[in-house]
């Protein structure tokens, strides 16, 4: 039997009319993971990557959005003894004793129904592997999922799968956006923004120096996901006092001036009605509207799923802190110093980044170089 094994990108509903870009950013991706490649390929509404090792490709991929789930997985002929046989052969591998495990088919068939090929490979697995003592599980209640997805002329059978970020391809909305973080809050928007396919320009804003690693930290988990091997980061120091619900509405306030002062025309922002108060968020709009600009509300209409994506981003130690920032957010409109915005915006210093490894530490020594 003629076998290939490939890592096969299911993009999400909104990425399969934008397919030829989520193509380029994974051949990016690869080149700035160093990740070998013979092709990036579609195969009806999937991705075919034909990749030198493909765990570590695989890896590399789901740093991208666009993508519903991928898959490693072997490529066979679209013909029901070879799907049944190599469903079979894969339990074997796939199985532990005692499992529960579920026969799960997709795609187009031809000839023969998904749900018979489904049954085949059950009863197959219960007689060949009576050994592994394995049992079929129901939808609801299930150790192990057998999962073969159906082209035209192709079964993919897959021996590993990992769920995806979901969205949009990166840059598919091809206006840079300015996006600003300053703690967790803003690092979830700013992770939304880019997941709604924005070209992001990252500013990075802080009160005190020792705040600059943990910014450090949280940027090193977003800026692999821009498809960039080289990013510049633009940090600006504001004089505010760290503490009190209102100091972090002035704070807020006053990074949206430094926003709305730059030249880019999209400003992202890190509000929502379920955080702050409809009156604050519509004194800001007013404001961007006011400058000629035009507001994007990542965060808008997300609940608790904004725990999970910080989770993504490597914030699982920060929920605390994120969930004392949502409950204390005050429902005051508060002023702010033109003045103290000014001082910061002339502290601006940019610095250049190759995306690595080191990221952190080659932040924070860009930044004492450039002090």
């Amino acid at each position: 039997m003629n076998e290939k094994s490939y890592v096969v990108v299911f993009p999400t509903i909104f990425s399969k009319n934008k397919i030829i870009k989520l193509i380029q950013n994974i051949k990016k991706i690869l080149k700035i993971k160093n990740q070998q490649f013979k092709s990036v390929k579609r195969d009806g509404d999937i991705i075919l990557v034909d990749a030198n090792d493909p765990v570590f490709a695989s890896t590399a991929i789901n740093l991208l959005f666009g993508i519903e789930k991928i898959v490693i997985a072997k490529q066979i002929q679209n013909k029901f003894e070879e799907i049944v046989s190599e469903i079979t052969s894969i339990s074997g591998n796939l199985l532990l004793k005692g499992e529960k495990f579920l026969v799960r088919v997709e795609g187009s068939s031809k000839g023969f129904l998904v749900k018979d090929v489904e049954i085949a490979a059950t009863s197959n697995i219960i007689e060949k592997k009576s050994k592994l003592g394995a049992y079929p599980g129901t939808d609801e209640n299930y150790n192990k999922l057998l999962y073969t997805y159906l082209t035209k002329n192709n079964a993919y059978i897959s021996i590993f799968s990992d769920k995806g970020n979901g969205g949009i391809p990166y840059q598919i909305q091809k206006e840079k956006t300015i996006c600003a973080i300053y703690d967790e809050l803003s690092a979830v928007s700013c992770f939304e923004t880019i997941k709604q396919g924005y070209d992001v320009r990252i500013i990075i804003c802080y009160r005190q120096k020792s705040e600059l690693m943990n910014l450090a930290k949280i940027i090193n988990q977003i800026i692999p996901r821009l498809v960039q091997d080289k990013i510049e980061l633009e940090f600006f120091w504001l004089k505010i006092k760290s503490s009190g619900r209102k100091n972090y509405l002035i704070y807020v306030n006053s990074i949206l001036e430094i926003m709305l002062n730059e030249s880019n025309n999209k400003i992202s922002l890190p509000l929502s009605p379920m955080i702050f108060s409809s009156k604050f968020v519509d004194y800001v709009l007013k404001k961007v509207f006011e400058k000629n600009k035009i507001p994007i509300l990542p965060l808008a209409g997300i609940d608790t799923k904004l725990f999970y994506d910080a989770k993504e981003i490597g914030l699982e130690k920060c929920i605390k802190k994120l969930e004392k920032t949502i409950t204390s957010s005050s429902y005051e409109i508060t002023s702010f110093s033109k003045k103290e915005v000014m001082m910061s915006i002339k502290s601006k210093r940019n610095i250049s980044i190759k995306v690595g490894p080191n990221n952190v530490h080659d932040i924070l020594d860009s930044l004492e170089a450039n002090h």
